[in-house]
């Protein structure tokens, strides 16, 4: 699958579970995005209340910690649009209300390419597959297609918000084994390093993050054709439109 010409996409909206997840998956690839003047804005399902490491914190400071710490993360990658949609972090099924939700925030947004997770279990390596993040992944499929594009689908969205139709043309799936494209992130992989660093109560631990994710991003820039030393992000991409 070949994957537009970032020449021709003017805004991204990003789609992800949790805070953090954008950054595993595809801060440096984001920072690629807003260096070239790409319009960039991030959708979290949830608030991340059920993560972290500190028991001391109640959910609600847990979440206002989490949102605090991905608008941060956000802004070292060039995004200033984050927007928290609340659901419950730990128990986020593809509902129409989650469609529904999602297909708003695209209606609004009006992107060009949609970034999000995989809606399908990955059996190589089971992190990327949280049941939140497959039934985000698989709601925000259906939001793009066929919910934000259809006039007649959540009638309410026009009649009650204005919200016009908006054709998706593009979908790029994270965390999955079907990969079919590749971002070469060897010149933002530090900015990438410090988004996930700012998400200091799940990352603070983890004295061999910059080995662990230099890691994979090495195994992907293999699989990609790049020289020695090099690191990519990977994606399937999916034609929409």
């Amino acid at each position: 699958m070949t994957a537009l010409d970032d020449a021709d996409i003017n805004t991204i909206l990003v789609v992800t579970a949790h805070p953090d997840d954008v950054d595993f998956g595809a801060a440096g690839t984001i920072a690629t995005f807003t260096d070239k003047g790409v319009q960039v804005v991030y959708c979290i399902v949830t608030d991340g209340d059920a993560g972290g490491f500190d028991r001391e914190l109640d959910h609600g400071g847990m979440a206002a910690l989490r949102r605090s710490e991905q608008t941060e993360a956000a802004k070292l990658v060039g995004v200033n649009d984050v927007r928290f949609l609340g659901y419950k972090d730990g128990s986020v099924e593809p509902t129409l209300g989650l469609r529904r939700d999602i297909a708003r925030v695209i209606r609004q947004v009006r992107p060009d390419r949609v970034i999000t997770s995989t809606p399908e279990r990955n059996y190589a390596r089971i992190g990327p597959s949280h049941p939140d993040h497959r039934a985000v992944g698989g709601a925000t499929l259906d939001a793009v297609y066929p919910d934000a594009r259809n006039p007649y689908a959540f009638p309410e969205l026009l009649a009650d918000e204005g919200l016009e139709a908006w054709t998706v043309r593009e979908v790029w799936l994270t965390g999955g084994q079907a990969n079919n494209h590749y971002v070469d992130v060897t010149a933002t992989v530090d900015r990438k390093l410090a988004a996930l660093r700012a998400h200091v109560s799940q990352t603070a631990h983890m004295d061999t993050l910059d080995d662990f994710v230099k890691g994979w991003l090495a195994v992907n820039a293999q699989a990609a054709g790049l020289p020695e030393g090099s690191y990519a992000e990977g994606f399937q991409v999916v034609a929409t439109a």
